[in-house]
């Protein structure tokens, strides 16, 4: 009776794990999820009006800094509506990843700068801002070799 109640429960955990082993597997659809952590604040638009200036490259004395204040000049209204997963949002206010060049806060902070390189470079491809966004939050910016930019970048 004993043997057969343990073969019984062998059989179970047996059929189980098969079963698990067998159960598609489902990824995270985005870097958020993945992470679990919510998605920073962004724009689901292009902006309406105006947008602020990003601050002069030429306030920072480091080229990496002053190349992504650059970009971050060139692509505004993708980074208008881009999170920024440093999440500025909670701790600085910022309603984007635009807002991290607006302000100083972009300058000694990686994600921020291999976020804007990464939007600079879809933009580039001819990515939409909102592809360009499902891209940030699978954290497709963390592939960005930020030693490319450590050069003085060509005009436009």
């Amino acid at each position: 009776m004993r043997t057969t109640h343990k073969a019984a429960i062998a059989a179970a955990i047996l059929g189980t794990t098969i079963a698990l082993a067998a159960a598609p597997r489902h990824e995270a659809p985005n870097y958020a999820l993945q992470n679990q952590e919510p998605t920073p604040a962004f724009h689901d638009q292009a902006p309406k009006g105006e947008l602020p200036a990003t601050m002069s490259p030429l306030t920072f004395p480091d080229m990496l800094v002053q190349n992504a204040y650059i970009v971050a000049a060139r692509v505004k209204k993708t980074l208008y509506q881009e999170p920024c997963y440093c999440h500025c949002d909670q701790s600085q206010g910022h309603g984007s990843l635009l807002d991290c060049f607006v302000s100083r806060h972009g300058s000694g902070c990686n994600i921020c700068m291999g976020e804007a390189f990464y939007s600079y470079e879809q933009v580039k491809k001819g990515k939409t801002a909102a592809q360009i966004r499902e891209g940030i939050m699978k954290g497709e910016w963390e592939k960005v070799d930020l030693k490319k930019y450590q050069s003085p970048l060509p005009a436009k």
